[in-house]
Parts: C-alpha cells; sequence; structure tokens
C-alpha cells in the first residue's frame, strides 16, 4: 500500500490494524490487540522511553506469527510506514534473530549483514558487562 492509498484522516497503524483484522483469525486478532495496545498508547502520549517493548503474551504464548504482526503493527506506528518487513537472520552467538526493518533493506543482503554484525558486537559486549557484573557481585540481569 503507499501513501497516496491511505485515506487522509487515518494514520498508517489504523490502516495497517485494519487490514489485520480483516485477514487474521479472530483469536489472533485479539491476542494482537493485547499486546500492541499499550504500546501505540504509549507512542500517542510520547512516553516510550522507559518502556519494554518484548513482545510476549504474559501468562499466554502468543504464535510466531502473532509476535511478527506485532513487531510490524508496533514499527509501523513509529515509523509511519507500510513497508516494513521482519527479517529473521542468524547470529552465530544467539541463534536466528528477527527484526523489523524497511523493505529495501530486507532486500539487500550486504545491509543484513551488517546488522547481524551489529547484534553480534552488542551480544559480546553485553556478555563482557555481564562478566564484570558478576565478578563485582552486581545483578546481570540487564
Amino acid at each position: 500500500m503507499s501513501e497516496s492509498e491511505i485515506p487522509p484522516e487515518g494514520r498508517p497503524v489504523d490502516v495497517y490494524l485494519d487490514l489485520l483484522r480483516v485477514r487474521m483469525d479472530t483469536e489472533d486478532y485479539r491476542l494482537l490487540l493485547h499486546v500492541v495496545e499499550p504500546v501505540l498508547q504509549a507512542i500517542e502520549e510520547h512516553r516510550l522511553s522507559g518502556m519494554d517493548l518484548a513482545l510476549d503474551g504474559g501468562d499466554e504464548e502468543l504464535p510466531q506469527e502473532v509476535r511478527d504482526e506485532a513487531a510490524l503493527v508496533i514499527a509501523t506506528a513509529v515509523t509511519g510506514r507500510l513497508d516494513n518487513e521482519v527479517v529473521e537472520l542468524e547470529v552465530d552467538e544467539t541463534g536466528p534473530v528477527r527484526v523489523v526493518t524497511d523493505a529495501a533493506t530486507a532486500a539487500d543482503p550486504s545491509r543484513l549483514d551488517e546488522i547481524a554484525a551489529y547484534i553480534r558486537d552488542r551480544h559480546r559486549q553485553n556478555e563482557e558487562l555481564r562478566g564484570i557484573a558478576e565478578a563485582s557481585g552486581l545483578p546481570t540481569d540487564f
């Protein structure tokens, strides 16, 4: 869907949610809304800075499709773009990692390699910091 297809009063995220409501199973859509509504509210109120954006269902286990769509809904709300994609990257240290990116980046293997390298570097840094914290008697749950 292009920008010209979005109704003037509609936000891209609302258009995307409407499309998902039609396309998704009712129960999956309900789960999706349960996950994204607090995040969308926080975005609207400009209070995202300290919010945990883990895409889990709390007590309910979310199907991967719902997690992916939730990530895309949030990306659409943040970027205002409808061309976001979920891409799975193979990262040696952590295994597969799912990231949301724009369509151009998703189609560019060299950019995806750069993103995977960044994730590997961050993982190594986190492990070093975790080791330092552990040796210092500090909490390691960051």
